[in-house]
């Protein structure tokens, strides 16, 4: 049992609060730190990520960009509220086929409700982190990855709102330390 090994996991597993605060992107995390929710002094950056087009697996391939403008239907994230549909605008905007192809989009609240249209096949493409892509790789095939966006860094810091920050200052350190970089890569995570 490797929570067994390293004595900040088991606290954590035993319950023990973990005052934590983590983002897949920074604009998110300068919301948190502008409203006091972080301490400033801890807020590092522990990985980083990338952001692929995925299709249904075995379904029609896109190799480019602009091949998307034959999809009839594209799962995205609101950019309102989720950090992968501002990458994606960003990405799409960069490439001048933003407004060309909102007609096609189908909002999702997250990154995992995009993935899960893209992997049930009700959508012919979708844009996620690879890291997610990972996850599902048996229902979805990535087709290529996304430039001209902002790099998808994923920034941790201990936050105010909770009882333990020693604790969470704990996990900040053991999230950047070899050990938690290690995991992290497991799940197809990069070194920020």
């Amino acid at each position: 049992n490797f929570a067994a090994s390293n004595p900040l996991l088991k606290q954590m597993q035993e319950g023990a609060p973990v005052d934590v605060f983590a983002s897949a992107d920074q604009e998110t995390m300068d919301k948190a730190q502008k409203a006091q929710l972080i301490k400033p002094e801890s807020r590092k950056n522990f990985v980083s990520n990338t952001v692929v087009l995925i299709v249904p697996a075995q379904g029609k391939k896109f190799g480019s960009l602009a091949e998307l403008k034959k999809a009839q239907r594209i799962a995205v994230g609101s950019p309102e509220s989720v950090p992968v549909g501002r990458y994606t605008r960003d990405a799409l905007k960069s490439a001048g086929l933003w407004e060309t192809l909102q007609p096609s989009f189908i909002y999702g609240n997250s990154v995992r409700q995009v993935l899960d249209y893209v992997a049930r096949g009700e959508v012919d493409a979708g844009i996620v982190y690879a890291t997610d892509a990972k996850q599902r790789a048996d229902k979805v095939d990535v087709c290529l990855t996304l430039t001209g966006h902002k790099p998808v860094t994923y920034p941790i810091a201990v936050a105010t709102t909770g009882s333990n920050a020693a604790m969470g200052q704990a996990f900040v350190d053991f999230a950047l330390s070899p050990e938690g970089q290690a995991i992290l890569a497991r799940y197809g995570f990069s070194k920020p």
